[in-house]
């Protein structure tokens, strides 16, 4: 489960609920009944829902259940796990030629990775490969693009409902206004108006966005592994060598990460050196063996 996902959001509310119930010395939860008004809410969350649903088609909202998977559950790909397979993946083709690739595919859990390796053993040539693996990236681009247009229209429509109830209310306060009936309502009338744009805005900035934003990084770290596997499978079509390859395919990595392959800790530009180092050593004497 990824924590900082739970944090946020457990963090986010409690802060919300802290600042509305301190003031004067302590806490008065009673002053939570404050922010509670069913047509506001109606008009805010009901509205904003409503206006996606006439954005987007439906086979859109199917996908919610997925995004809130994916920004809560922890991502167990390991970028290293990648690189070892594609260097064996080479090393197994010069050996025996790239139909015996075919069935290495078999314990294979990324559907992604058992395409490319079926394209690769057929007789297709390296440009035209890199040809069909561009449409292909751009069109999963696209699509994680169309994906994430929900949240970043819910955040933008969210304070501006909140600002139409907003509106409501105040036109409904100046309406029952007269100078006979004086102004005693007038407080309860505009926290009612006001409290819309609460709602608005705790919608988009707690909600929609960091949704949004989570989304964006799952995503693109995502092709960052099919952009390794497609380099990698490239490499191995035209028949690098698997040293080659494998420092190829290390430098999609954040040096950061590199220390993961001896399972050392590195504080200084100097000790990372010396890990890089250290690693290639170990990357030679791993393709010799």
């Amino acid at each position: 489960m990824e924590k900082t996902t739970i944090i946020g959001y457990v963090g986010v509310f409690m802060a919300i609920m802290f600042g509305i119930s301190f003031g004067g010395g302590g806490f008065d939860f009673t002053k939570l009944l404050n922010f509670v008004n069913g047509a506001s809410i109606f008009i805010t969350i009901g509205g904003t829902f409503f206006v996606l649903l006439a954005s987007f088609p439906l086979k859109t909202f199917k996908n919610i259940p997925k995004h809130f998977k994916m920004i809560i559950g922890k991502d167990k790909k390991d970028p290293y796990e990648y690189v070892e397979i594609l260097t064996e993946l080479s090393k197994e083709a010069r050996r025996k030629g790239l139909l015996s690739l075919e069935d290495k595919t078999k314990d294979f859990k990324d559907d992604f990775l058992k395409e490319s390796i079926f394209l690769i053993v057929d007789a297709i040539e390296p440009d035209k490969l890199r040809v069909w693996f561009d449409q292909k990236l751009s069109y999963i681009e696209k699509r994680n693009e169309e994906e994430r247009k929900l949240y970043d229209m819910g955040s933008a429509i969210g304070p501006a409902l909140g600002m139409i109830g907003t509106l409501i209310g105040l036109v409904n306060m100046l309406k029952s206004m007269s100078l006979t009936g004086g102004a005693g309502n007038l407080g309860q009338d505009m926290s009612v108006a006001l409290i819309t744009t609460f709602y608005g805005s705790i919608l988009a900035n707690c909600f929609f966005t960091p949704i949004s934003n989570k989304l964006e990084i799952i995503q693109e770290r995502e092709i960052l592994f099919k952009e390794i596997i497609i380099e990698g499978v490239i490499c191995i079509k035209e028949g690098e060598n698997p040293k080659h390859i494998r420092e190829k395919l290390l430098n999609f990595l954040d040096e950061k990460e590199i220390p993961k392959l001896t399972g050392q800790k590195v504080k200084t530009a100097k000790a990372k050196t010396k890990v890089r180092i250290k690693a290639k050593a170990k990357t030679e004497h791993s393709l010799e063996n």
